[in-house]
């Protein structure tokens, strides 16, 4: 995992963003790895999903609320990684930066990861919005470079 993309899109004397510090692992409450949504009113409102996976916060933009009862989906759009600093960050990105505008937590928490493959991900999250088991799943595409998938609230199993 790279935070090239990440350093490539931000100027750290214009922005508030914190600049990636040396690997180090996350900063999860009681050991767990981080999970964390932030709420970015940029061009268009979205929030950010973040998951500590290898030392970085891989991430998806979701359009819309993400879903907070079982069975609903939402698009998530893959970004680049984020530094595990900016589950703590909070603030407005000035224009004419890369993602302007204002960035809230929304929620946050650890997650367990329950099943992990290139295109999925199953997890437990243990946010204080979002409870319970949660996957994403890569929609099928010809174009390799698609980074669309789809984010949602797993049914609970009866028994």
């Amino acid at each position: 995992m790279s935070l090239k993309e990440y350093k490539k899109k931000r100027k750290f004397d214009r922005t508030p963003e914190p600049r990636p510090s040396a690997p180090k692992k996350g900063t999860g409450t009681e050991g767990g790895l981080i999970y964390v949504i932030q709420r970015h009113q940029a061009r268009h409102l979205h929030w950010d999903l973040r998951l500590e996976e290898s030392g970085v916060l891989k991430s998806w933009a979701v359009p819309k609320e993400p879903p907070t009862k079982e069975g609903v989906r939402r698009l998530a759009v893959s970004v680049e990684d984020h530094t595990l600093e900016y589950a703590n960050f909070e603030g407005t990105i000035p224009e004419p930066e890369y993602g302007a505008g204002k960035v809230e937590i929304w929620d946050r928490g650890t997650y367990d990861p329950l099943e992990t493959a290139a295109a999925k991900r199953v997890f437990e999250i243990h946010g204080k919005k979002l409870k319970g088991a949660y996957c994403l799943i890569k929609l099928k595409s010809r174009d390799p470079k698609d980074k669309n998938w789809l984010f949602s609230k797993l049914k609970r199993k009866a028994g």
